[in-house]
């Protein structure tokens, strides 16, 4: 197929490019293992929840002592994505990308020596340096490849690796732990990003990053013409649909100048809200269960379903944000999402509480999951890592603060059923905040209209 060109010969938009051919294999290569990469991620952050009961029973350390072990890691993950985004926009994907997985892997099989809660916290903590530096630089670089029309669901298919990386944890840990003990959750966890290290070497640089940094000419043409196949490049400029404005404020400022700062607000408001309401389920869920008269067992199997019930709500979701509304599609989900965690919040058995947790972790996922190809279509080139970053790093923090609100509302004595309904209230503000993201009209996404007014 012809590439779209600007009205200067020997001249091709590289996004107009990508958008006029099918996604090829080499683009499939990234989809790949972008995705195993997040699901190595969601793994490893949500290990630490699933081996807090034998944790607690080996060390027997408090609930309120157990919720600062769960939020070291998440420090550790707002820290990474909040200075991985701007240095990605600096120094590219792919190279923060192979140090964050590299960095994660290593200190995930250091987690298993830990002796006491602060070794552990401390090793979690570094982490989650590397688990919350690989998920913008993936969705990045991904986003970055796909053509528009098919860019949400792509980000949210591979996103998806996260929940079911979660969710696997979970099926695993119920597994192993019995046999060898918790701390093999966090060898497993540890081992197979060190092999992802090795994939991620394979990866190309984003092709929108090169332009924007004016690579070699023919190092671009490669990279298009694996896009294309057998298509012969003949360009020698390369240009983005992007505001060449932007390129003269720095990554952060872009991202809090005029024109982005309302929606850069309501992208972290509502992502800070949905993860307050994910880590406190996913943190404290076996905990609960537990608690509650179940084996270790059947509470990390119940723990599970929540984030698994995700998977399949995150593909509908992106699938709908291509076609309509994004902020209405993410909004109806965070709706939900209150709606059906006060309903287990209420359950009266486990059978009850086991039908209705994959329910809810289907809005939940669909809502939480979304959030980062909202977040990548909204911002330019320039910007695009640390906004997606900056997002996911503020939103950390709300997993940090459902992971302490989890301990501290046990040993107040507050049981599931109160804690659960209690986590309606963020799941609805969440949706308040992304609707008004849309009804305030901060719905400009450069990554998708550029190429339009380019045309």
């Amino acid at each position: 197929m012809t590439p779209q060109q600007s009205s200067l010969p020997g001249t091709i938009d590289v996004q107009a490019f990508i958008d006029n051919q099918r996604f090829s294999p080499y683009q499939w290569m990234v989809l790949i293992v972008c995705f195993l990469v997040v699901v190595a991620d969601g793994f490893d952050t949500a290990a630490i929840g699933y081996v807090a009961p034998s944790v607690t029973r080996e060390w027997g350390v408090s609930k309120l002592v157990l919720g600062n072990v769960l939020s070291a890691s998440l420090v550790g993950l707002a820290l990474g994505a909040l200075i991985a985004g701007p240095c990605a926009d600096r120094f590219g994907r792919k190279g923060v990308l192979l140090v964050s997985v590299a960095v994660f892997g290593l200190f995930s099989l250091a987690t298993a020596s830990a002796q006491s809660a602060a070794e552990l916290s401390g090793w979690r903590f570094l982490t989650g340096l590397g688990l919350g530096a690989a998920i913008p630089n993936a969705t990045t670089l991904l986003a970055e490849y796909a053509p528009a029309r098919r860019r949400a669901f792509l980000v949210n298919s591979m996103f998806c690796g996260f929940t079911l990386g979660a969710a696997g944890g979970g099926f695993l840990a119920a597994l192993i732990i019995p046999a060898w003990g918790w701390r093999s959750v966090f060898i497993v966890g540890g081992a197979a990003p060190m092999v992802l290290a090795l994939l991620v070497l394979a990866l190309p640089e984003s092709i929108r990053f090169m332009v924007l940094r004016d690579w070699p000419a023919d190092k671009i043409r490669t990279v298009l013409r694996r896009i294309a196949g057998s298509a012969e490049i003949q360009a020698s400029r390369f240009t983005l649909p992007d505001d060449q404005a932007d390129k003269l404020r720095s990554p952060l400022g872009l991202i809090l100048s005029q024109r982005y700062r309302t929606g850069t607000l309501m992208l972290w408001t509502t992502y800070f809200l949905g993860v307050l309401v994910f880590y406190l389920v996913t943190s404290w869920m076996p905990t609960l269960v537990k608690d509650a008269g179940a084996t270790v067992a059947e509470a990390s199997l119940i723990a599970a379903l929540f984030p698994l019930g995700g998977t399949l709500g995150a593909i509908a979701c992106g699938w709908l944000m291509d076609r309509i509304d994004p902020h209405r599609v993410i909004g109806a989900a965070y709706f939900f999402t209150a709606v059906f965690t006060l309903a287990m919040g209420q359950a009266t058995s486990g059978a009850y509480l086991t039908m209705l947790t994959p329910v809810a972790g289907l809005f939940m996922g669909a809502g939480l999951v979304s959030m980062p190809a909202l977040a990548a279509s909204f911002y330019p080139t320039h910007g695009r890592a640390c906004g997606v970053g900056w997002m996911l790093g503020i939103g950390r923090f709300g997993g940090i603060l459902g992971a302490v609100a989890g301990g501290t509302l046990l040993q107040l004595g507050l049981g599931m059923s109160s804690i659960l309904s209690i986590l309606a209230v963020p799941a609805l503000l969440a949706a308040v905040a992304v609707a008004y993201k849309g009804w305030a009209g901060a719905t400009e996404t450069p990554l998708q209209t550029g190429v339009a007014n380019e045309a």
